[in-house]
């Protein structure tokens, strides 16, 4: 996360001029502004290209008309003036995301049992090719050839999610291919250096154990079948991205932060699913699984469950509650320390939201463990504040 500063403290402080804190706040608003402007213009594009693709319902009519804007918003890119350039861009990418989508729509309505292999080899040519012209900076902008490449980039991948539904492919396969599918979206992000873009690469990573979010009885929920092993995943991601964005340049290191705080955030979700429930350490991985053999009985699960439960590690509720607890205060003093504000905004919210949740599930009743549980809090934060004065004396 970059720095924040009060500028007009600091000008009162005399750090800086009034002259540089007017650059600053000048600076801040156009990024803001920029954001805005390409948030507004990509659903403008998205809406508008399924919104032609649709109306005109012909595979020929698609094709021309697409063919009539891509070309129309290049040769607006290529010699229309500065004044001009979001109007090619918006063209281009209509056009683009037309005979893209159009050719999808096409494939998997006449030619179904083919399209998840056409769409995998034709994803990779469109990503290929808008990969080089975005490294070299040809045909024409950088936001349209980098959308270009994300299109080819989802082409590709949801040619091999549909031909791995098509063989009804499970198990470790489809584990491999949510992993696939995480390092090519936070590659995609890094190089058209777009964090919105990394950040979605979290959710095929989660996925990988099965985490995520699903729809339950009129609400949509998060679940985690393994919690415990959910954690050591996002654990080490988050580690290992903590580390890189120390030694990498800024211009990959911000994509790092952005990975590293979604992985703690899911992390922490776990955790929660972890302290109301417990865990039952590999039950749906290598254990029994969820009861669904028709040919098998209730009582014959249950037995099969409970012999499993004996032979593997099971972590009660209590023991989540606590550990995740001590984690999340040592996680914030650290991240204060590091001045990462991205993971100590995120266990500063998730320790208010174990707070509350606690004071339902398992503490509502019990007084004397507030009590303790906030004595407890003032020597730890008297350490915590006498290790910093130490650090800084060191530091300094």
């Amino acid at each position: 996360m970059h720095a924040i500063a009060d500028t007009k403290s600091l000008v009162a402080d005399g750090v800086i001029d009034a002259r540089q804190a007017r650059e600053i706040e000048v600076r801040a608003r156009e990024t803001m502004v920029a954001l805005a402007i390409n948030a507004i213009l990509c659903f403008g594009i998205v809406a508008a290209t399924a919104g032609l693709i649709f109306w005109l319902a012909n595979a020929a009519s698609v094709a021309v008309f697409g063919g009539l804007a891509l070309a129309g918003g290049l040769l607006v890119l290529a010699r229309g003036g500065e004044m001009y350039r979001m109007f090619g861009n918006a063209a281009a990418l209509i056009g683009a995301g037309m005979l893209i989508g159009g050719a999808v729509f096409e494939l998997i309505d006449k030619y179904e049992a083919s399209a998840g292999w056409v769409m995998l080899f034709a994803g990779v040519i469109v990503a290929v090719a808008g990969a080089v012209a975005l490294w070299r900076g040809a045909w024409t902008t950088h936001f349209v050839t980098g959308a270009i490449f994300l299109m080819g980039v989802a082409l590709h991948l949801g040619g091999c999610g549909l031909v791995m539904v098509q063989n009804e492919v499970s198990g470790l396969p489809v584990a491999m291919l949510y992993l696939y599918a995480s390092v090519l979206i936070a590659g995609a992000g890094v190089l058209t250096d777009v964090r919105l873009v990394t950040a979605l690469a979290i959710a095929p990573f989660a996925q990988m154990l099965d985490t995520g979010t699903a729809y339950f009885h009129a609400a949509y929920v998060f679940y985690s079948p393994e919690p415990t092993l959910s954690i050591l995943q996002m654990g080490v991601m988050v580690l290992l991205l903590i580390w890189a964005k120390n030694v990498w340049p800024e211009r990959y290191a911000r994509h790092a932060r952005v990975l590293s705080v979604l992985g703690f955030i899911v992390a922490s979700l776990c955790a929660l699913v972890g302290s109301l429930w417990g865990d039952v350490v590999g039950e749906t991985m290598w254990g029994p699984g969820r009861f669904s053999d028709p040919d098998q009985t209730w009582e014959e699960y249950e037995a099969i469950r409970e012999a499993f439960r004996e032979s593997t590690l099971v972590i009660s509720h209590h023991v989540y509650s606590v550990v995740w607890a001590v984690v999340l205060a040592v996680v914030i003093y650290v991240a204060a320390m590091r001045a990462n504000r991205g993971i100590f905004n995120a266990a500063m919210t998730f320790a208010g939201i174990h707070a509350y949740t606690q004071l339902f599930e398992s503490f509502g009743d019990e007084p004397l463990a507030y009590v303790i549980g906030g004595l407890a809090a003032i020597p730890l934060a008297w350490g915590m504040w006498r290790l910093n004065g130490w650090i800084t004396a060191r530091q300094g």
